[in-house]
């Protein structure tokens, strides 16, 4: 992970490019990684962990409808994460993520493991959505962040 750190960092600070990341199920792994890294100040604008819904409506101005009716783990709670980011760090690229780490907290429809990952840069957004093995919160967590590391390191 701090490979894969270092290498946005120093990407990043070549291209004079800012980057945001607003996280949910990851609890800041995500901004950890990157402000481990000696320089990062030069292109980390903002790290957000709205990892209540609240939080999510009141910092991320995600609507209350689209939690009521698609859930905080959700591809359209995720792009307005997304969008809502953009718009309060004004970053070159910004990522959000939103997820079930588990143990608890899965259904049928929606397993422990699931991960949705957007990124944004100028106006292109991807969304992504990913299964991870339930192999434990920790892992989860460490996985979903190694792929969103990964994600912005393709954005770059």
């Amino acid at each position: 992970m701090k490979k894969l750190s270092k290498k946005i960092v120093e990407i990043l600070r070549k291209k004079k490019i800012k980057l945001a990341i607003a996280e949910s199920c990851t609890g800041g792994m995500v901004s950890a990684a990157i402000t481990s890294i000696s320089g990062s100040s030069k292109i980390f604008t903002m790290g957000l962990v709205t990892y209540s819904n609240k939080s999510k409506n009141d910092i991320l101005k995600v609507p209350k409808k689209i939690i009521k009716k698609h859930g905080a783990v959700s591809k359209q709670c995720c792009f307005s994460m997304l969008e809502n980011l953009s718009k309060l760090s004004k970053s070159n690229i910004c990522v959000s993520i939103t997820g079930i780490a588990g143990p608890g907290g899965g259904s049928q429809k929606k397993p422990v493991g699931l991960v949705y990952i957007g990124t944004k840069k100028s106006k292109k957004i991807q969304i992504n959505r990913y299964l991870f093995k339930n192999t434990g919160r920790a892992k989860i967590q460490k996985s979903a962040t190694i792929k969103a590391l990964k994600l912005i390191l393709k954005k770059v």
